[in-house]
């Protein structure tokens, strides 16, 4: 939640995030920032390739979250979270990174250590799963399946 708070406040935007402001706000920042708009040995040439980085991060990142990237998403995410089952998972400061037997990986922000471990602690996890983390929280597609990549 600490990454997504970030970056909605590089691009200073609000809830919901909306692709096509996004966009324009990407691509004046970017303008503004790009390296090569600053002389090497310029004190802000450093600067400026870090921020570039920085905004090219942030507003990938937050594509990958949007409502419109979901709903174009929401078929293949669907058929994933109902028939395929879990491979493996990773847990850190209220992010769980599940990657499916699919082979797609999915994180999902703001899960609590409590919902953590009452999902390692359940009969069945992928059910538990199911049921209380893949359409309750926040999530966006990680990594390509193995076909893909």
């Amino acid at each position: 939640m600490k990454r997504i708070n970030e970056y909605k406040k590089i691009f200073n935007v609000e809830e919901p995030l909306d692709l096509k402001q996004l966009k324009t706000t990407y691509r004046n920042l970017v303008k503004e920032w790009h390296p090569d708009k600053f002389l090497e040995g310029d004190e802000r040439a450093a600067e400026a390739r870090e921020k570039s980085t920085k905004i090219i991060d942030a507003y990938h990142f937050l594509v990958s979250i949007a409502p419109e990237t979901h709903a174009a998403n929401l078929e293949e995410y669907t058929k994933t979270a109902t028939e395929s089952g879990i491979a493996d998972f990773h847990y850190k400061n209220q992010l769980l990174e599940i990657t499916f037997l699919d082979g797609n990986t999915y994180e999902y922000f703001g899960v609590t250590k409590n919902i953590y471990n009452k999902f390692l602690n359940a009969d069945n996890a992928y059910r538990f799963a199911r049921r209380n983390i893949l359409n309750s929280h926040l999530y966006r597609k990680s990594k390509k399946t193995l076909e893909e990549a």
